[in-house]
């Protein structure tokens, strides 16, 4: 099964706005993910690693 980096990126991203740490392992959805989170104005911390690439959401303030 073949699954599109930009659908897995917009699944990571939907995870992340529910507060859930998400990981992708190759660059291609990093980079996907990064414009997804820039285009729904998320907070979050990147963590990349040579393995692949944490990102951790930051709490918002209200």
């Amino acid at each position: 099964m073949i699954i599109s980096p930009k659908a897995l990126a917009r699944a990571k991203a939907e995870k992340l706005k529910k507060g859930y740490t998400a990981f992708v392992e190759t660059e291609t959805v990093a980079h996907f993910l990064k414009k997804e989170i820039e285009k729904q104005n998320l907070r979050v911390v990147v963590d990349q690693t040579p393995h692949g690439c944490w990102f951790t959401p930051l709490e918002r303030e209200e």
